[in-house]
């Protein structure tokens, strides 16, 4: 008899009860595309739709198959900027998300 949980069904009880977690998973991926780390990000978005809308749910909300937004979030996908937006516009509606950015200037240390 196995003892634990899996990842997937241990992480979307989390989301579903923590909306703190969820928005903090939601920050951590666009963390991770503005720094380029697109791959993070990616496997942290796929984590959100299965704990959130479902592929499913979101291939009915953006009107594409869920096989083509499974590819766009592999490691080799390459979504278009159309429909990344798409999707993040999705996850923050059903996951009950906002974004807010903050821009500041980046300070380097002088070596004299």
């Amino acid at each position: 008899m196995a003892l634990t949980k899996s990842y997937r069904d241990t992480l979307k009880a989390r989301v579903e009860r923590d909306p703190e977690f969820r928005a903090a998973l939601f920050e951590e991926a666009m963390s991770a595309f503005l720094n380029g780390e697109t791959g993070v990000g990616k496997a942290l978005l796929k984590d959100l739709v299965h704990s959130t809308i479902g592929f499913e749910g979101l291939a009915l909300e953006l009107k594409k198959s869920s096989k083509s937004l499974h590819r766009m979030l592999a490691p080799s996908g390459n979504p278009t900027i159309g429909n990344f937006f798409q999707m993040i516009g999705a996850i923050k509606r059903t996951g009950d998300l906002d974004l807010t950015m903050k821009s500041s200037p980046h300070h380097r240390d002088k070596v004299h």
